[in-house]
Parts: structure tokens; sequence; C-alpha cells
């Protein structure tokens, strides 16, 4: 089994094209069929520690691999039993079940066991469930122990993570070959507990990959504050997110921070303050330049915005400021010289690209292209997409990230890898939302973003 950090995802249609080519260079669907129910019934023997094991076959492939596995699994003297919803409708998925030579039950009369593999629909199901089904699969997982889905729980849209009906949440998701998007997505990624890959034996690549642990500099004996990264911040209405992204700023490794407002405390003194002047902007040492938490929305608001969509510095574009951009900031940012990052919430996304169509991944990469910038569209299932194309999910962080303060804490953090010896504005978007996601997991629940900004020094330790 392989995590998920830093490989490729792929869609359905992806998913079948790599298995194509497989069977076109000479591997026959059985064999990548028996390689795939193989590696399944490998984790289910050492997750079932001789439990009795009852595995759910659909009509389709995804069925096949679970005939594969059990037969493996009685081979090798484990108690397995197998509930049918149909009888194989492919070739190979016929083949597989003349392997099988025990019993198959119907599933609707099926007893439950303590280990429950889930075999019945992977990849490309795009029809809701029957209640009737949805209601055994419920029944059957509610008494087992420990539930596991082959490639994905049945009753999820592979590509978009939509759910195809009520389905009860798989304790661990074995992802044949790839991660799909549904593993990363909400709501079906909450319907797929541990995630890991098995190896089938197909090739995939992908521009959109699992978030994984980014590569940061690290100071040497030359580095001086500015070669680290210097950090501007324009200051507005509400001091206290600016003053959030400044400390988080610093704490994710800039080497100095300039807060640009007429406001605020005077913790931590490694913070410059100033009174926000447009000149400031123009100041060549300026590696990234943050706008938008606690900014406002009034006149001054609007005038500062300009101001910094007019700089030549690399831009982040956050909270109140995403608010201001209308239709002819929305071209400003397009035409800038300098990259720009933005971090829209799913209502600042629709507010400023409309509802759109298909997938969080699909919206984030269209908004990246229409917009020219870097879109970090945050969430559950955070997506970081260029707009040159690539695009990075992040997986399930923290809910107590759900509080006032957090989202300018990742800003500063994304603006300090910015301007981090010109990192790369993609690369900084996905070096801030892990480091963003790795602080919130290492504190316990209930933490303020005070305490999420503090916690990135030791992230950035790390790094």
């Amino acid at each position: 089994m392989t995590p998920l950090s830093g490989k490729p995802v792929v869609t359905a249609a992806e998913m079948r094209a790599a298995e194509e080519l497989a069977i076109a260079a000479g591997t026959s669907v059985d064999r990548l069929m028996l390689r795939a129910g193989t590696e399944v019934a490998h984790v289910v023997r050492r997750l079932a520690m001789g439990s009795d094991v009852l595995i759910l076959c659909g009509p389709g492939n995804n069925g096949g691999d679970g005939y594969v596995a059990a037969t493996a699994l009685r081979d090798w003297g484990l108690p397995v039993r197998i509930a049918a919803l149909a009888a194989p409708a492919t070739a190979a998925a016929r083949t597989a079940r003349q392997g099988w030579t025990g019993p198959v039950e119907t599933l609707t009369d099926a007893t439950s066991a303590p280990i429950l593999v889930d075999a019945l629909f992977g990849t490309g199901l795009s029809r809701s469930l029957d209640p009737a089904l949805v209601a055994t699969l419920r029944r059957l997982n509610r008494r087992a122990r420990l539930s596991i889905a082959v490639d994905l729980p049945s009753g999820v849209e592979t590509d978009s993570g939509a759910l195809l009906g009520d389905i009860p949440p798989a304790d661990v998701t074995l992802a044949l070959g790839a991660a799909k998007p549904a593993h990363l997505l909400y709501p079906a990624a909450g319907r797929c507990g541990a995630v890991r890959i098995l190896d089938i034996g197909v090739a995939v690549s992908s521009d959109a990959t699992v978030l994984g642990v980014p590569q940061l500099p690290v100071p040497g004996p030359e580095s001086h504050k500015y070669s680290r990264g210097m950090v501007a911040i324009i200051g507005g209405d509400m001091p206290g997110a600016a003053e959030l992204s400044a400390t988080a700023a610093l704490r994710a490794g800039a080497g100095y921070v300039l807060l640009l407002t007429s406001h605020g405390a005077l913790q931590p003194h490694a913070i410059v303050r100033k009174e926000f002047a447009a000149d400031a902007l123009t100041d060549k040492r300026i590696g990234a330049l943050i706008i938008g938490p606690g900014l406002g929305r009034g006149g001054e608001a609007r005038a500062r915005l300009d101001q910094a969509l007019a700089s030549s510095a690399p831009l982040v574009i956050d909270g109140d400021a995403l608010h201001l951009l209308d239709a002819a900031r929305l071209a400003a940012v397009r035409g800038r010289s300098a990259p720009a990052i933005m971090t829209p919430h799913a209502g600042e996304f629709d507010a400023l690209f409309g509802p759109g169509k298909g997938s969080k991944i699909d919206r984030a990469r269209t908004a990246a292209a229409h917009s020219g910038a870097t879109i970090v569209f945050k969430g559950a299932d955070t997506v970081i997409a260029s707009p040159q194309g690539p695009v990075s999910i992040a997986p399930t962080g923290s809910p107590w990230l759900s509080t006032a303060g957090t989202g300018d804490v990742l800003a500063g953090a994304v603006g300090a890898f910015l301007a981090a010896n010109g990192k790369k504005p993609f690369d900084a978007a996905c070096a801030g939302v892990w480091a963003h996601a790795r602080a919130a997991q290492r504190l316990s629940g209930a933490f303020i973003a005070d305490d999420l900004a503090d916690a990135l020094t030791a992230v950035r330790s790390i790094l």
C-alpha cells in the first residue's frame, strides 16, 4: 500500500485510458484483474487478522476483483464468503467468478461478518444506487468491525466526489492504480476513510496530484533578511486580521515583514509597522504583497486594492480584497506582469466566478485560466490550480480550522513562501496550504488563529 502524498490523481476516463495502454502493450484484462484482486487480498488478510470476511461483488470488473480476492483468501486458509448483487456481466469478471468454487449468497440475504469488503461498484459509476441496496450496505457495514472499499466506496461519483445515495462510510479504501478525485473531494472523501494506493501494474500520469510535502530553501551562512524574503501587508479597517497575516508570514520563515497600517498591536516587535503610503509599494525588495485580510470594503479599501494591483510586486489577494474584485479589477489581475495568488473560500469563489460546472477541480482550473492567477479554492478539500494547468488537491484538513482568522494565517504563510527566493506562485501556494494544515494537526481542538500562526514556526523548522 502507498500513501496518497504527492501521487497523481486521475479521472475515470484517464484511468480507463491508462488501462487500455497497458492492454495494448500486452497485459490482458484478466491479468490486470488478477493483479488487482490479489493486491486487495494481501491487504485484507493483514487487516482481518484471521476474522471472517464477507466480500460483496457487483456485476462489473470491480466485482471481478472481489472474486479474485476471495479466491486468494480462501487459498490462504482464511474464512471468506461472497454475496453477489448480480451475475458477472463482463468477460473478465466471469473468468474471475469461475475461479471461486464456494457458494455465492444473494446480497439482500447476506449475513454480516467482522470484515466487510465492498467490491460492488468502482470507478465510473454515474447512476444513483437503489435505496434497497443502500439499506443492505448500511446494515452490513453497521455490523462489521472493519469495512474496506475496493477502489471507491460503492455509490460515489468518481470525478466530482458527489454521493449517489446515502451510503455508509468505509474505514479503508484501496485505490486501484491511482488516486481518483472522489478520494479527495467532498462529500465522497468523507466516506472513504483511510485511502491507500495499490500497484496494479498500470502506469498513470496526470497534471493533478495529491498535495505533498513541499521542498523549501533553508537559510545558509550567506542569508540575510531580504534574501529570505520581504513580505508587505496592506492593513485596513480590521487590524487584527492583518496582524495575524503578518505574524504567520514571520513564523513561516519570511526574513522581513512590513505591515502598512495606522492601527495595530506592538507584538511581536519583529513586525515593522508603518503608515500606509502608495510609494511604499514601489520598494523593489518586496517579494510578496498581501492584501485583503481586514482590509474593509469602503472607498479607501478600493483605492488600496487598485494601488496593489498596479504594483510590480507578486500579489496574494485574500478576504475583503476578493469581494472588491469586479470585472475591471479581474482584468487588471490578468494584465499584471508579476504573479498573483487568490485564496477564495466557496462563497467568495462563487461570487467571483459563478457556480460553474464540473468538479471542484474543474472549476478551480477554469478560474485559474480565466484570471491568470494561481487559485487556492479553500475548504475541507482545498484545490490549488495554476493558470498553466497543474492542480494539487489537499487531503482533509483539521475541522478546527473553521474559525475566524485561519484564512488570514494562510494568506501570511502563502506570502512568506512566495517571497522566499523567488518561489513560483503555484509552489508557494501548495507550500502554504501544506504548512497551514500541518500546523493545525499539531494543535489540539479548539485552537484559535493566533495559536495556528505560532505553530507555523515548528512546522517550518522541519521543512
